[in-house]
């Protein structure tokens, strides 16, 4: 590694000027996170770097390569895809994954990005960040992009596969934070997820939450209406602006949304047959328009700070659009507008 700083509490002159000039501290990416760290990660967080951004490195320095000038946080261990996550965390503290929480924390960094274990990603944010106050459980929110313009914003993404109805309420009005700050929504829409669009459809767990949200004084003082249940049909929506589920049934419409996309563009193709070259170049602008790659990761939202996580196959466009994502929730104050609105 060439001309790289490391150091404890990185420091260099380039990351100054960039600070300064992006009025913001810079954004802790974890180099070791995701299947093909740190080489694609590095080469992400460069693109970043090259565009203005102030970075830190987090990661084993000698493992890294050439990153010139962009300052590096060294960490010795590594917390792997496959690892149980709270073990983790508590026994390896000096992980890239924890370092980069810990610099949130100690205000050397803005924002945390990383692309590793998604488990372990919460876990480090939630212990060395803390929860904000009046927060119950963090909760993965994930921008879904649609031909309206705007995106939905659905959370619980996969964070919280069991749910209490409270926790549901707390999710739309964290929701309705990141669509205000994130997105420009000034009084988004907040639905709930069910099988149906009556309020007596649903679980016990819908249903509970449907008569909170249409009674809770919290959500109803920021403004933003609660339009009742909404289907899966309904995520990409222009009806709809904030959906609010548990995290297991969320990750597995994220999932499903995701694999439909990709079957469909595979579908397209074959039928169109000798006419497939023609179509490609629309089909490619549908796939570019919806690609989770372009949105940048996912928000961990509830925590006393900006954690963005990325699928972990996430190429260095992913992960540069990750950076944008957390510089952008720095700049935006979305950690202090949901402090805000979610009061004890």
């Amino acid at each position: 590694m060439s001309g790289a700083a490391v150091a404890t509490a990185p420091e260099s002159e380039a990351l100054s000027e960039r600070v300064a000039a992006a009025g913001h501290a810079p954004i802790a990416v974890d180099a070791m996170g995701g299947d093909d760290a740190p080489s694609v990660v590095v080469e992400g967080a460069r693109r970043a770097w090259d565009d203005g951004t102030p970075i830190i490195l987090v990661g084993r320095p000698g493992e890294l390569g050439d990153v010139a000038d962009i300052p590096v946080l060294a960490a010795s261990e590594v917390i792997a895809m496959d690892d149980d996550p709270g073990p983790s965390v508590r026994r390896r503290k000096d992980s890239s994954l924890v370092r980069s929480a810990e610099a949130v924390r100690d205000g050397w960094a803005g924002a945390m990005v990383s692309a590793g274990n998604t488990g372990a990603a919460m876990a480090s944010a939630l212990l060395r960040m803390g929860r904000i106050k009046g927060v119950s459980r963090p909760a993965i929110a994930i921008p879904i992009p649609k031909p309206s313009g705007r995106p939905t914003v659905m959370l619980d993404a996969g964070a919280n596969a069991e749910c209490q109805p409270e926790w549901l309420v707390q999710f739309a009005i964290m929701g309705v934070a990141l669509a205000r700050t994130r997105f420009g929504m000034a009084k988004p829409r907040v639905g709930l997820l069910s099988i149906g669009e009556e309020s007596v459809k649903g679980n016990g767990l819908v249903k509970s939450a449907h008569a909170l949200l249409e009674s809770s004084p919290l959500l109803g003082a920021t403004g933003a209406p609660f339009v009742g249940n909404v289907e899966g049909r309904d995520l990409m929506s222009p009806d709809v602006d904030v959906v609010v589920t548990d995290g297991f049934t969320g990750n597995v419409a994220l999932k499903t949304l995701e694999g439909a996309l990709s079957g469909i563009v595979g579908l397209i193709e074959q039928l169109a047959g000798d006419d497939a070259d023609q179509a490609r170049p629309l089909l490619r602008r549908a796939v570019d328009e919806l690609d989770p790659e372009n949105t940048g990761g996912a928000m961990l939202l509830g925590v006393n700070g900006v954690c963005v996580i990325s699928h972990g196959s996430s190429s260095a466009w992913a992960i540069a659009n990750a950076i944008r994502v957390a510089r952008e929730t720095v700049l935006a104050d979305t950690v202090g507008a949901l402090a805000s609105l979610v009061r004890p």
